[in-house]
């Protein structure tokens, strides 16, 4: 099967006071992406990790705001949240697909948190020792 182009967008914007990016496609879907949800699914190797299993749970994210963002190209945007974090460069598709399918990611997020026993506003942890954090820690 030949994978459709990706919609390109057509309008970006952002809403500061709700704190969500909208973003219209020249499909003519309009996704209202929350802050939130494009900091804790940043796809920086920061967030993501190196590899499967890698990923690092982003917590106290809920106040984030973005504070400036560049194109990156005509594929993508790079913005920077309040807190500092600004190596996320999200594709069109990646934009596309964190719109259309905002509940699963929201759902995957909170499960995350509550089988971590954390919390959306819990500030981050502090990173364990370097080459020490395997995901296990005998709770």
């Amino acid at each position: 099967m030949v994978r459709a182009v990706t919609p390109q967008p057509t309008a970006l914007t952002l809403h500061q006071a709700s704190r969500l990016l909208e973003v219209g496609f020249d499909d003519g879907a309009v996704f209202r992406i929350p802050f939130e949800l494009l900091r804790v699914y940043s796809p920086s190797a920061e967030v993501q990790g190196h590899g499967p299993g890698q990923e690092v749970l982003q917590t106290g994210k809920r106040e984030v705001a973005i504070t400036g963002i560049e194109p990156v190209g005509h594929y993508a945007v790079q913005p920077t949240f309040s807190d500092g974090h600004d190596s996320g460069i999200y594709s069109w598709d990646y934009l596309y697909r964190l719109g259309s399918q905002q509940q699963d990611y929201w759902q995957r997020y909170l499960q995350r948190l509550a089988e971590a026993g954390a919390d959306r506003d819990a500030p981050m942890a502090a990173p364990g020792p370097a080459g020490g954090s395997c995901g296990h820690h005998g709770h």
